[in-house]
């Protein structure tokens, strides 16, 4: 055995992919390929630097990507060596000057005295006046400095001391087992920097989440902590997270990655599995505080903006239900079918963006929840007025008169035949909102609406009625407001289109329709039901209830007229009124059925977790948007791609920096640049420390 021993790869090597590393020092360079040194150059061989790398990556050893960072050059530019090789071979990698070999006129004296006039705010004509040369060539020296300047950032952030790139995730060992002792209250976080981290860009949305206030509402709801290493911090983060990835349900992030690469950003040794989400759920559900978390965010939300909170659409919601649960029968509108579901009444902002949520009871109409609703608003905006705007289901002239008395202001659609405004009563009327100006065609007068007789009431209400005309369609809209314009007020009424908005993508994307419990609790039989069909119902009551007296007497009868009498046994009586019985049983059940309401507790949290994460994307959508000119169109996909893009994590004193890669378009990574910029404004630290979060992004090459 004479082989000679082969050099295997330094520590110091830094690493390229799974297999390579390169290790460069003043006598030259060194790449190893599974710990075995392959590819060697001099201080001064270029040459076989080029190809060292170009050959990385046409034997698969590692990505262009990978060996670009590695090498500190631009991928475009490894690209091109590829492209040089697969032309003239190793030869096309020469670093020779191309083109005349005789002087030129942008000597490095000239490029020296352009970047100076540049940087004394000379503007480029003036400069290509006084060197001699063209605004091209001093727009190729400015923008070569640029390039060079930004490369040479990367290289230094990509090649930073103890930066690696996906490392494995620290082990808070100690710390968890303090935790499962109840030393702690849960793990602290243990934050592992490197590069490349997968999913970094969900770290942007902390700033936005303080502001909606979820974890210091639950943590004002729960005040008791739940035993363990993942405590209420990791849950409601790792639930956040899940939602902004589009995967808000366990079962999806069970088949994806998500969990897996969530616990480095979530700064623990690994991310809460499937498991454990939901024994904490359920945990959090016993308690039964979920509607206080629902009222806590709201009051948070009222504390932050309170003058967001002068407009408040009120709708119903119904999320059908297919399973084999019994549950009560509501009217699913955009089904067009009368099935098994459970209904809700929400609350949002003016913008659209949801207040609260009230889970309303089987049967309840717009009206009872709107009066139900009428205290708690009171008690939520304080001695504020407030305009509560809805559709035509409250529309009953009783709760105009409930509303009016309780402080608030209504707007909402006339309900029923009425009588169309002629031509001459409408006026061209224009609005601006938010730089964008409406123009509305109303007509404007009073009418007197009849009250349900009740002593010590009036018999009528006086209201302001606004007809709004679009080709030759009247829709007339009530109010009791007087100090608003007519313009105004059917701007309030028509852009429930953004609540609506509301209702289609947030169950889409963020599942907030999902019955996300599988449980079930017995429903009240004494519980009215109301039903457009009371007649017919009340005939088969009648039926059913006379068929059960029948049934029973019958019962009765045959109880006492037994033919088994002579053994007088239990047994034999059952025996000989078995018919009977199950005749009465099934009478019963037409009367009375066992009818079951799914536990609403998991859902209430949930759907407290999915309002804030919709809320805080559509504050980012909102910083978004002077920087970005589809945002309106595209702010939340541009959002989308950003949650789901890598970084880089570093703690530095105080400050944990987190450099994000750019995006697929330079005007994107613009865009995201600027909105790094203003969350940094904010000096928001990571939950649960003390390190203030600051955002950056990898420029490599500037845009013109």
């Amino acid at each position: 055995m004479s082989q000679t021993k082969r050099a295997l790869r330094p520590p110091q090597a830094t690493p390229i992919g799974a297999a390579a590393a390169l290790l460069e020092t003043e006598r030259g360079g060194v790449v190893f390929l599974h710990d075995l040194a392959c590819f060697e150059w001099g201080p001064v061989d270029e040459v076989g630097r080029r190809w060292a790398a170009v050959e990385l990556v046409r034997l698969g050893a590692a990505s262009h990507l990978e060996v670009a960072a590695a090498f500190g050059v631009h991928r475009t530019t490894l690209w091109r060596w590829i492209d040089q090789v697969q032309v003239a071979g190793v030869a096309g990698l020469l670093t020779g000057k191309g083109g005349p070999k005789g002087p030129t006129k942008l000597t490095s004296d000239k490029q020296e005295l352009i970047r100076t006039l540049a940087s004394g705010g000379h503007t480029r004509r003036a400069i290509a006046d006084r060197v001699g040369v063209s605004i091209a060539s001093v727009r190729l020296v400015l923008l070569r400095g640029e390039r060079g300047a930004a490369e040479a950032r990367v290289g230094s952030e990509r090649k930073a001391p103890g930066l690696r790139a996906l490392p494995a995730a620290e082990q808070g060992i100690a710390e968890r087992q303090d935790a499962r002792a109840e030393v702690l209250g849960e793990t602290p976080p243990v934050f592992t920097e490197g590069r490349e981290l997968p999913l970094a860009g969900l770290l942007l949305i902390l700033p936005a989440l303080a502001q909606v206030g979820l974890l210091e509402a639950a943590e004002q709801t729960f005040k008791r902590r739940p035993n363990g290493s993942y405590g209420l911090r990791a849950l409601l983060l790792t639930l956040v997270f899940i939602a902004l990835l589009r995967e808000p349900r366990d079962e999806e992030a069970t088949t994806s990655r998500v969990l897996a690469d969530l616990g480095l950003i979530l700064a623990l040794d690994r991310a809460l599995d499937v498991r454990t989400i939901r024994r904490r759920l359920g945990e959090m559900a016993a308690r039964g505080l979920g509607e206080e978390l629902v009222k806590a965010l709201a009051s948070r939300h009222t504390a932050v903006a309170p003058d967001a909170l002068g407009l408040l659409y009120v709708d119903g919601h119904v999320h059908a239900y297919f399973g084999t649960r019994r549950l009560p029968k509501a009217d699913a509108a955009r089904m067009r079918i009368f099935a098994s579901a459970t209904a809700e009444t929400w609350a949002a902002f003016g913008r659209g963006d949801p207040l609260f949520v009230v889970v309303a009871k089987p049967g309840s109409s717009m009206v009872s929840e709107i009066r139900c609703l009428l205290p708690e608003l009171r008690a939520l905006v304080g001695e504020r007025r407030l305009t509560i705007c809805f559709d035509r289901g409250g529309w009953p002239s009783q709760v105009f008169y409930d509303i009016t008395q309780a402080g608030f202001a209504f707007v909402t659609y006339r309900k029923g035949n009425f009588k169309g405004e002629p031509a001459g009563a409408f006026r061209k009327q224009r609005f601006v909102a938010d730089g964008v100006v409406y123009i509305y065609e109303l007509a404007d007068r009073n009418v007197r609406l009849r009250l349900p007789n009740r002593k010590g009431r009036p018999q009528t209400l006086t209201a302001r009625q606004l007809t709004h005309r679009s080709d030759d369609h009247q829709t007339p809209i009530l109010t009791s407001h007087t100090d608003l314009s007519a313009a105004e007020i059917a701007h309030l009424m028509l852009g429930r289109w953004r609540q609506e908005n509301c209702f289609r993508y947030a169950p889409a994307n963020f599942s907030l329709d999902a019955h996300d419990s599988y449980q079930a609790v017995k429903d009240d039989p004494e519980r009215p039901i109301s039903n457009p069909k009371r007649s017919r119902l009340r005939r088969r009551l009648a039926r059913a209830r006379t068929t059960l007296a029948e049934r029973e007497a019958a019962l009765g009868a045959a109880a006492v007229a037994n033919q088994e009498s002579a053994r007088r046994t239990i047994g034999c009586l059952k025996i000989a009124i078995a018919a009977l019985a199950k005749a009465v049983r099934l009478a019963r059940e037409q009367l009375a059925p066992d009818a079951r309401l799914l536990e609403l507790e998991v859902k209430l949290v949930t759907q407290a977790v999915g309002m804030s994460a919709y809320n805080a994307e559509s504050i980012l959508t909102r910083l978004l948007a002077p920087h970005y000119a589809r945002s309106e169109d595209e702010a939340r996909a541009l959002l989308r791609e950003i949650f789901r893009g890598a970084g880089d994590l570093e703690m530095l004193q105080d400050c944990l920096e987190v450099r994000l890669d750019p995006l697929s378009d330079p005007r994107r990574s613009q865009a995201l640049a600027a909105l790094c910029q203003q969350l940094n404004e904010t000096g928001t630290s990571f939950p649960g420390t003390d390190l203030v979060v600051q955002y950056s992004v990898k420029q490599l090459v500037p845009v013109a």
